[in-house]
């Protein structure tokens, strides 16, 4: 039986996200789906992965069911299809942030930044400018590990370890998105999103976000004008464009992509490993074999780390 992995998140403003986990919990955990629900006072940020019939269910209590007041009504899914269940266990978190930025007025439920979807993208960087003239910069807002797997061509890389650094690197560098187009990315959108909104707000003007990030950009248009794969916080390790599972290498070296959790607010740092990390770039896996012993749902906890030195290269 094949594997539905399940990602997605919303902003919206969950008041009462206490009282939903263990609901949730025990309606995953009868669907047999296990993976990561983080919930916070800004919204839902979740991979699960379960049987295609449970999967489909799943997304109907979500957009359906009474108990979340119509909030995620018209929340949008990721799928994708393994041959394994890659996580461990069912988790249902309570967060400060979905994406840690540490800036609670960054709101992005209030207004989005304008978006740019994949193909007209594509045709600005075929053309080197955008529809009005100026040249584009592709920012990347992932962490610096994820980036040496694969990234745009002559996108921005200032090396962050975490998301939450990403302010402080925009003030030092606001010199280098002057006058320009700039298009924050990542890999699902999450992080683009929010560090688009926070451009906007310090009054950079001519901000996009990737719609959908560098895996929707592939499912639509392939790999044009990127180099390398994407990383993923699952046991796949690196997507490449044509989203099947690839060997990566990180300029011949694996260093800093096996490394633990340093705090329990890191978790909620990147954007495809709710069910993975234990911090923003400094990411653990569930392995895909797992004993039934470490399947049960729980409401809080982190798997433990596996270190990705021997992974990649491999």
């Amino acid at each position: 039986m094949s594997i539905v992995n399940l990602s997605s998140y919303k902003f919206v403003t969950i008041e009462n996200g206490a009282d939903w986990r263990p609901q949730i919990v025990d309606r995953c955990t009868a669907l047999g789906l296990r993976g990561t629900i983080l919930l916070a006072p800004e919204g839902i940020n979740l991979f699960v992965a379960g049987e295609p019939e449970q999967i489909g269910t799943f997304m109907d209590y979500l957009r359906t069911d009474s108990l979340f007041e119509g909030k995620f009504a018209d929340i949008e899914f990721k799928e994708s299809v393994s041959a394994t269940q890659p996580f461990g266990k069912m988790l249902v978190k309570l967060k400060r942030e979905i994406i840690t930025m540490k800036k609670p007025a960054i709101r992005p439920e209030l207004g989005r930044a304008p978006s740019v979807g994949a193909a007209t993208l594509k045709s600005w960087l075929d053309r080197g400018h955008d529809d009005e003239g100026r040249p584009v910069v592709m920012l990347d807002t992932r962490n610096a590990f994820e980036v040496d797997v694969g990234t745009f061509d002559q996108a921005l890389d200032y090396r962050i370890p975490k998301f939450s650094e990403f302010p402080g690197v925009i003030e030092e560098h606001r010199a280098d998105l002057d006058g320009k187009t700039v298009v924050s990315f990542c890999t699902g959108g999450i992080r683009c999103e929010k560090a688009a909104i926070h451009m906007k707000e310090v009054g950079i003007d001519h901000v996009y976000q990737l719609e959908g990030g560098i895996l929707k950009y592939f499912e639509e248009v392939g790999g044009a004008h990127y180099h390398g794969e994407c990383f993923v916080f699952d046991h796949r390790t690196a997507l490449n464009a044509a989203l099947e599972p690839a060997a990566i290498t990180q300029n011949g070296e694996a260093q800093g992509v096996g490394a633990t959790a340093t705090t329990e607010d890191d978790a909620t740092d990147t954007d495809e490993a709710h069910a993975a990390i234990t911090a923003d770039g400094q990411a653990s896996f569930p392995s895909p074999n797992h004993g039934p012993h470490e399947s049960h749902a729980e409401a809080s906890g982190t798997p433990a780390a596996h270190d990705l030195s021997s992974r990649a290269p491999r």
